[in-house]
């Protein structure tokens, strides 16, 4: 596998009040193309200035970072943003679907930023709308559409100018535990494709579900370890068929 993300000794400095934090204090760190990634680590650990790194929201105060082989550690903000928009895809834990939009429209956004053509915009927005299992819902907007459904379509939106990346930060915080493992089980099948997978969460059950876990302790790699991730689909099915005889009693 190539590598998609290098960092070497990667520091992230805030000066505060006249004093000086230390959120990254030199963080080494290789993911391979089709990695699946779990981030944890307590609050204040470095796991989300990590995440803000690597996503090229912000700039590292010392060391580099390559992406796909580019040196971006170096960028500045307009070049960093075009390599963001080009390259990484984000989930969030609130969806930030705009209501008066239908899921076809909150898609496209994202290519009507890159001012794509109107029909390669549509044609492409529907075309990651089925891939996460939201071909018959293109012109719902977000109010009528569960909370399962919402994130779906964040990550359809976060899909559709192919990243080389997905991000995904607390994707689960908002849903209820079967949904949960249905969006795992999604991102697994996307990983499965070849998209690279990077997730923080604080719970140690979807950790499970990446095939690395990587955690945090006051702005170092306390530990990285590779494991068999848990099968998400298998576990949705047992789901399902543990919930059939409560269903045929309640009927």
């Amino acid at each position: 596998m190539m590598p998609l993300i290098e960092t070497e000794n990667l520091k992230r400095l805030y000066h505060l009040g006249g004093e000086t934090v230390t959120a990254l204090g030199g963080v080494s760190i290789c993911i391979d193309e089709g990695d699946f990634v779990a981030v944890m680590g307590p609050s204040g650990s470095g796991k989300s200035t990590f995440m803000n790194v690597i996503g090229c929201l912000d700039k590292p105060t010392d060391g580099t970072y390559r992406l796909d082989g580019e040196l971006v550690s170096t960028l500045n903000g307009d070049a960093l943003a075009a390599v963001r928009n080009r390259k990484i895809g984000f989930v969030f834990q609130q969806f930030h679907l705009l209501d008066r939009l239908d899921a076809l429209s909150n898609v496209e956004l994202p290519m009507v930023y890159a001012e794509t053509d109107r029909a390669t915009r549509k044609e492409k927005a529907i075309a990651a709308l089925k891939r996460v299992g939201l071909g018959e819902r293109i012109h719902h907007r977000p109010t009528q559409l569960s909370g399962g459904q919402q994130q779906r379509v964040a990550i359809a939106r976060a899909l559709v100018n192919s990243p080389k990346m997905l991000l995904a930060d607390e994707p689960t915080g908002a849903l209820d535990s079967r949904t949960s493992v249905e969006l795992m089980a999604l991102f697994q099948e996307l990983n499965r494709d070849g998209t690279t997978v990077v997730i923080v969460t604080h719970e140690p059950d979807i950790a499970a579900y990446a095939n690395r876990l990587i955690r945090f302790l006051d702005g170092h790699v306390l530990s990285d370890v590779r494991h068999e991730p848990v099968n998400a689909a298998a576990e949705l099915q047992e789901l399902i068929a543990a919930s059939q005889p409560q269903k045929e009693a309640a009927e």
